[in-house]
């Protein structure tokens, strides 16, 4: 890299780290006003709000915008080089402009693949603190919130493989431990094996279930055969954690925990796993973005107008809130009816690949 890109690339860095440390005073300033309740109800000390709170939240807020504040940064930094001839004097002195958009690609796969990792990796450790923190002193205020449609919280119905259904009531995660259990195995659509139990806990010891008053049932050929046993030890391919129902889970789970879960739980027949494999792909997606808007950032700023750097960001903010509209509703088709989660995520990159692709070719160069 010569002398022009490392110049390019620390003006890039530069900019960008300084509008992630604004609009994070800014975020922490808003969102500690509307918090305030929350705050004193909890009756935590300043080091604590920020200790169980705040360490979650700042990374989160950087997560979710961190590809536009790659893309204000570019424009911004851009578009003042373009207001003072620098850009005219680099294409002027023999310089491609190809070759001019080397160090902003060179920042935003620098800044990309950071991206990448922390969301894979670091951001869903960090939101392990702030989920924490909802959860414990500000969902409650909100039973309705996690509402599922049924009329008991701790009820559960699962199917544990292919032909094996569980269910049971009002599971405790402290004892591990859930009463009216029962099981049933279905052979060509007929159930064939039915299991009831008063209750049923986790043995910590054996790692395996243990059942109370037990009454199974196995339907044949030759008949109904009926079996009581007071006791039964009972393995089944479920653990207490797999009765949990976590409205962050999807956000507290890394890459490889969340890829493991999902194929869990495709395994057992689960539904519903679209928000999960959402997730999962816009892990990668989002990261691509900013090399997308990297691109298409420098390409609008680079042009000298009349208007400045106020032209440029005002069409910068426009094309920033029709990528974020674009993939928001991609996300709501495809957790709420049909759509294929990976073209979900990948959709907004997509059609934006297509507006980068014509103002290129706009662009005076």
């Amino acid at each position: 890299m010569r002398k022009l890109d490392w110049y390019i690339l620390k003006k890039f860095l530069v900019t960008f780290f300084y509008c992630l440390l604004l609009f994070t005073v800014i975020a922490v300033a808003v969102d500690s006003s509307e918090k305030a309740d929350d705050f004193v109800a909890a009756k935590l000390s300043t080091s604590g709000i920020i200790r169980e709170y705040y360490l979650g939240f700042v990374p989160w807020i950087w997560s979710l915008l961190f590809p536009l504040f790659v893309f204000i940064a570019v424009i911004f930094f851009t578009s003042k080089m373009a207001s003072r001839s620098e850009i005219i004097a680099i294409l002027a002195s023999g310089t491609s402009y190809n070759r001019f958009l080397r160090p902003f690609f060179a920042g935003g796969l620098l800044l990309a693949g950071l991206l990448w990792v922390a969301s894979r990796y670091w951001i869903p450790k960090a939101n392990v603190i702030k989920s924490n923190f909802q959860t414990k002193y500000m969902d409650k205020k909100d039973p309705g919130k996690f509402d599922d449609g049924t009329n008991c919280r701790t009820c559960y119905y699962k199917r544990i493989d292919t032909s094996t259904f569980i269910g049971l009531k009002d599971f405790d995660t402290a004892s591990k431990s859930a009463r009216n259990f029962f099981m049933e195995k279905v052979k060509d659509n007929k159930v064939v094996y039915n299991l009831r139990a008063e209750t049923m806990r986790w043995d910590t010891a054996i790692k395996k279930w243990s059942l109370t008053n037990v009454v199974e049932r196995h339907v044949d050929s030759l008949g109904e055969r009926i079996k009581y046993s007071p006791s039964l030890i009972l393995s089944l391919n479920m653990k207490p954690i797999d009765f949990r129902r976590d409205y962050y889970l999807k956000d507290k789970l890394t890459t490889p925990e969340l890829v493991e879960f999902i194929r869990k739980e495709e395994a057992r027949g689960t539904e519903g796993l679209n928000t999960y494999k959402v997730e999962m792909y816009r892990r990668t997606a989002t990261p691509a973005a900013v090399l997308l808007l990297t691109f298409i950032g420098v390409v609008i700023a680079s042009r000298r107008t009349r208007g400045g750097s106020g032209v440029h960001l005002a069409l910068g903010f426009v094309i920033a809130a029709m990528f974020i509209i674009s993939d928001r509703f991609s996300t709501v088709f495809a957790t709420k009816g049909n759509f294929s989660p990976m073209i979900a995520a990948w959709l907004p990159n997509i059609v934006f690949t297509l507006v980068a692709l014509y103002l290129y070719r706009k662009t005076p160069k």
